[in-house]
């Protein structure tokens, strides 16, 4: 097995071709990166942290430990010597909590439209009510193929990512209805000798693997309805915080958002203060 179809079996397109840029990046500095120790990394480390930011670190940090994985894997090393690293400088970017959309605004991106190309109509409500309903990552659905979709049980298997946990997750009843009619009519005319062999569930007007820059394309189409950022991690977060607003249990939500650490999940939550500085930073009449 390759290092590029190693990658491709947990991560979106994207961050596949960012792996192989800092792992490339990572092996020119060493030469034998299967020979060197553990003071040999974090000095390569140091040097990254004096000339990138803290998440250009961490980024290429995950892919370096990646790429030890897969070394492991393959058996040409027997243990990960990345695996323990852990960098503390440099703060996430908090949840802009005030930004983040209301139910009602989520029920919106959900109502049908003219679509320019009507054989996409049914994959675009699709792409939608998988954003609302389930929250997946743009590189979820990049993967998810014809076997992951259980209509009969109502269910929907989700692959897990570098940052997310696989998990199966219920589909809402007017998306069965929704993803029947697509697989019968829709996709099977968007079928052609391009469609992969892997059996993607969603596919691109010519018939291949649908695309991040195409569910991006898409969302971005919607942003004129909306004064707020509309992305797909906005959209995302928002349902994430409506669950646990709602009074859903945190594990429940970590489990439904495929967070692997219960803090991450933890971050949507307001305590009082944080959620009157909300309200004030929203509503001021002299904002």
């Amino acid at each position: 097995m390759s290092l590029l179809e190693y990658l491709r079996n947990t991560l979106s397109e994207e961050t596949v071709k960012n792996y192989l840029y800092e792992i490339e990046k990572f092996k020119k500095h060493y030469r034998n990166p299967e020979k060197i120790s553990y003071q040999n990394l974090m000095e390569y480390v140091e040097l990254l942290r004096k000339n990138y930011n803290p998440q250009s670190v961490k980024r290429t940090i995950y892919a370096i430990k990646k790429y030890y994985d897969y070394l492991v894997e393959t058996g040409k090393i027997k243990a990960n010597i990345a695996s323990n690293i852990k960098i503390k400088d440099g703060k996430e970017n908090p949840i802009q909590l005030q930004e983040l959309l209301t139910e009602k605004e989520l029920q919106n991106l959900l109502e049908p439209r003219k679509e320019r190309y009507p054989i996409l109509e049914k994959r675009n409500q699709i792409i939608m009510s998988l954003l609302v309903n389930q929250a997946l990552l743009v590189g979820e659905m990049e993967r998810l193929t014809i076997e992951d979709i259980d209509l009969k049980e109502a269910k929907i298997k989700v692959q897990k990512t570098g940052i997310t946990n696989s998990r199966i997750l219920e589909l809402k009843a007017e998306q069965i209805l929704l993803f029947y009619q697509y697989l019968k009519e829709e996709r099977e005319q968007l079928v052609s000798f391009r469609t992969e062999i892997e059996n993607y569930f969603l596919l691109g007007k010519l018939g291949t693997k649908i695309t991040s820059d195409d569910i991006n394309y898409l969302i971005s189409t919607y942003k004129k309805n909306f004064t707020k950022k509309l992305t797909s991690i906005t959209i995302r977060q928002s349902v994430i915080k409506l669950k646990l607003d709602q009074g859903e249990n945190l594990r429940k939500v970590q489990y439904f958002a495929g967070h692997k650490h219960a803090d991450t999940t933890e971050k949507y939550k307001e305590t009082g203060i944080n959620a009157l500085q909300t309200a004030i930073n929203q509503f001021h009449p002299m904002k």
